[in-house]
């Protein structure tokens, strides 16, 4: 299976240890924590970046302190909800043009309505009525482009443009990707037959903007929170001394972003299918086009009062070749030797500059601090590369699970309407888990951890998936058209559907919202807490990229996606997403024991290129040595 081998290899190369279990808490080190505490607060530059002082109440704990005191979160910036609506915006604007594809691909026009729309009560609009595979197809394709293109758009942030800039950018290609939409679906269009060709174009360019949006949004709102490192404060709830954990923080910012998420996405959805199904599939198109264009105008009205990180140059270049410098020498003819060698303790500690001394090459500027979070995001990678299992269930209800609403009794519902129970259920979760269930554990001293979280996620997928093959079981034995309900007609010509009522199909969505919850959510926060802070775009992008390799294994699965072999599509997303949660806990258990120190690790001083330097020295006027910087 490719995801195995593909495991394999990060499973060899990316799971070493760093050495920080033990140093991180001695004397010396903690002065060392201070030394790098510049980084919190750097790269104020002549591109204009604007950067605060981060809240430094408090001390640092110490090792005893971290094992007892409770921890409570910071506070959350109010610039950073300006962000939040941004991405509000944008998810209006994708999952409201998104959720119409199925129908719009599937079905052919109605009768009499040349704009796609079909107002009676079980009416089904459609466009160019291409079938459920093509539509399936499709609309994996759109997924798996919109996650495979993130990488592109870190790359540029990270080391050309930085990331607010390079979220114009992909602002600029999306409004393109939704003005071709617009013209696809314009009733001139349809009816001259050539709709198909703007269509996918609109969605390849579409897709390309979402892609570099996703890899640099995320990260943008959390950098709006500056403190890094853990600190014993008086907690002004209880009076008592207590850890201002940022990691707390930092989930409680991803766990409402995501909510602002699925606000976006609810609203675009819920109400472009009563466009499409009312008004007609341009108007569809055309108004989340409207919402998303509020993007642009929130970013630069709001500009001078962001905390930005500039692009620090060819940091992936260096990460890339210190890994290749960590490996040599460490290949053997006999695997085990290789893999004992690959695991080693000494495996990143060998090309630390402080290590190398005299022997280390030219473009080795960077200290060894960035050394350990270079491992550390490599650690993350590897965690990351599980997910795809996880993603195979979850993308059933962006295809599979809207047609089958088709087949249901609706009752006058679009068939596409269900699939906001899962928003809805984020919305009404999110604030339950986050003032209730995660206080409630950290209470009662369980550690509930991004690992252990993501663990849970897929559990709860695989049951979602469960759910949905028993309520196809029961469609495929509910009429007389048994396992071939798709495309089945009366005497009349009428659609024949199932009595089964569509609702029954909450059980998979809610399902599905709370595993997004604990795996979704985690691991954008897990990307951004465990990257090197000047790699955040590129690790989270290759969180994105695990969900595109996913809607690759998902176009083996289209085989299924018709009648009469639905019931074993769904009992396979869930056999791969069982497995998939059980894989990844036994493979992420020792980096769950890391937690704390992975947390803890020392700031770097590497900032890039030359002309970048720390907020101290621009307010000195003066470069301080502390500051390592490429000479390239």
């Amino acid at each position: 299976m490719a995801l195995s081998a593909a495991q394999n290899q990060v499973d060899l190369a990316m799971s070493h240890e760093p050495k920080v279990a033990t140093p991180i808490f001695e004397a010396n080190e903690k002065e060392a924590l201070g030394r790098h505490s510049v980084s919190d607060n750097s790269l104020a530059h002549a591109h204009g970046t604007v950067e605060f002082e981060a809240d430094l109440e408090g001390e640092e704990p110490t090792e005893e302190e971290l094992a007892t005191l409770p921890r409570i979160s910071g506070k959350i910036p109010w610039i950073a909800y300006t962000v939040a609506f941004v991405e509000l915006c944008e998810r209006f604007g994708y999952y409201g043009c998104s959720v119409v594809y199925t129908n719009y691909i599937q079905h052919p026009l109605p009768e009499g309505h040349p704009t796609g729309k079909d107002p009676s009560s079980e009416g089904q609009p459609g466009a160019l009525g291409m079938g459920q595979r093509a539509s399936t197809g499709i609309v994996l394709f759109n997924q798996f482009w919109s996650y495979m293109t993130p990488i592109i758009g870190a790359i540029i942030a990270d080391e050309y443009l930085g990331r607010f800039n390079t979220i114009f950018i992909a602002i600029a290609f999306s409004i393109v990707g939704h003005i071709l939409l617009i013209i696809s679906a314009l009733p001139t269009v349809l009816a001259s037959g050539n709709a198909i060709a703007p269509f996918i174009l609109g969605v390849i360019i579409l897709g390309f903007g979402t892609g570099a949006f996703k890899a640099n949004i995320s990260p943008l709102i959390a950098e709006q929170y500056r403190q890094t490192k853990p600190r014993v404060i008086m907690d002004p709830k209880t009076g008592g001394r207590a850890i201002s954990d940022p990691n707390i923080t930092l989930s409680r910012i991803f766990l409402y972003f995501y909510m602002f998420i699925n606000i976006g996405s609810l609203t675009g959805q819920i109400s472009m299918v009563y466009v499409e199904k009312y008004i007609g599939f341009w108007a569809s198109y055309l108004l989340p086009t409207i919402m998303f264009c509020l993007c642009p105008l929130v970013l630069f009205f709001c500009r001078n009062m962001y905390i930005k990180s500039p692009p620090t140059g060819s940091i992936v270049i260096r990460a890339w070749k210190l890994f290749t410098l960590a490996q040599k020498g460490k290949w053997s003819i006999n695997p085990v030797t290789t893999r004992k060698n690959l695991k080693s303790e000494n495996f990143w500690e060998d090309v630390k500059p402080s290590r190398l001394g005299d022997r280390k090459p030219a473009w080795m500027q960077f200290d060894d601090a960035w050394v350990d979070q270079v491992a550390r995001g490599l650690r993350a990678c590897s965690c990351f590369t599980w997910t795809p299992l996880y993603w195979v269930a979850y993308n059933q209800m962006n295809n599979n699970l809207v047609s089958q609403a088709a087949t249901m009794t609706l009752n006058g519902v679009p068939n596409d309407v269900i699939t906001n129970l899962n928003p809805i259920s984020l919305v009404i979760f999110i604030p339950l888990v986050d003032n209730f269930l995660y206080p409630f554990l950290r209470k009662k001293g369980i550690k509930f951890t991004p690992i252990k979280r993501m663990a849970l996620g897929f559990m709860l997928a695989s049951l979602a998936m469960v759910s949905a093959t028993v309520i196809q079981y029961y469609i495929y034995n509910s009429t007389t058209c048994g396992k071939f309900l798709n495309g089945c007609e009366d005497a009349d010509g009428n659609k024949i559907r199932s009595p089964l009522n569509v609702w029954i199909q909450s059980v998979p969505y809610i399902f599905i919202g709370f595993s997004e919850i604990f795996t979704s959510i985690t691991g954008l926060e897990y990307a951004f807490t465990k990257a090197p802070k000047n790699m955040r775009s590129v690790v989270t992008s290759y969180w994105h990229f695990m969900s595109a390799f996913s809607n690759a294994l998902g176009q083996a699965l289209v085989a299924l996606s018709e009648d009469p072999l639905l019931v074993w599509n769904y009992m396979t997303a869930a056999l791969l997403a069982l497995v998939g949660g059980v894989l990844f806990w036994l493979h992420q258990r020792p980096t769950d024991k890391l937690e704390d120190a992975l947390n803890m690790l020392p700031d770097s001083n590497y900032v890039g290129r030359d002309r970048r330097h720390s907020h101290e020295e621009v307010e000195r006027g003066e470069h301080a040595p502390a500051v390592i910087a490429d000479k390239d």
